[in-house]
């Protein structure tokens, strides 16, 4: 898990590996969810959003750097892409799925990806970079109870699944 792009032996699949963070904060209201609307500008994206007028609502998540724990990961990202920063409590799970490409060599991947949960520690929600806004519309809290509903991805829907999941069990996260 060193390399993040690594040929598959299964023909000529590149293999990704990938880390993201499922990051809560607890308030007055109940149990908050950092999430972010990816900056989506391929055509599918677009007919897709026109189609329905639904934000599109993620995890964030990206590459395992060479020489990078996936745990090291989740943090790096969850910063980079919200503007907060999350401790690990625990992993939640991974996603295995596969895509094509749809930028330079259209090629199919394999892709892992292992989400944590992270407790909320400190910074700004949607306090990120400006080159970050390529990638990252907007970060925004969202409370937990309703981020299933709201998030596009099913792999992800189940990683707050889990989180839930885990915080009802651990009533001492709080």
């Amino acid at each position: 898990m060193t390399n993040s792009r690594v040929p598959d032996t299964l023909g000529d699949m590149v293999r990704e590996v990938s880390a993201g963070g499922v990051v809560v904060r607890h308030t007055a209201e109940g149990w908050m969810m950092a999430a972010i609307e990816p900056r989506k500008e391929d055509s599918a994206s677009r007919s897709m959003k026109r189609a329905s007028q639904k934000v599109l609502l993620a995890l964030p998540k990206g590459l395992v750097d060479p020489g990078e724990k996936p745990e090291q990961t989740a943090i790096r990202e969850v910063h980079e892409e919200t503007g907060v920063t999350g401790s690990v409590i625990r992993k939640l799970g991974d996603i295995k799925y596969t895509y094509v490409r749809s930028w330079g060599d259209k090629q199919r991947v394999f892709k892992i990806v292992s989400f944590y949960l992270l407790r909320y520690e400190g910074g700004r929600i949607d306090e990120i970079p400006s080159a970050m806004r390529i990638e990252v519309k907007r970060a925004v809290w969202v409370p937990l109870d309703e981020a299933e509903r709201k998030l596009a991805y099913r792999g992800e829907r189940d990683m707050v699944r889990r989180a839930q999941e885990y915080l009802k069990s651990h009533p001492e996260a709080a």
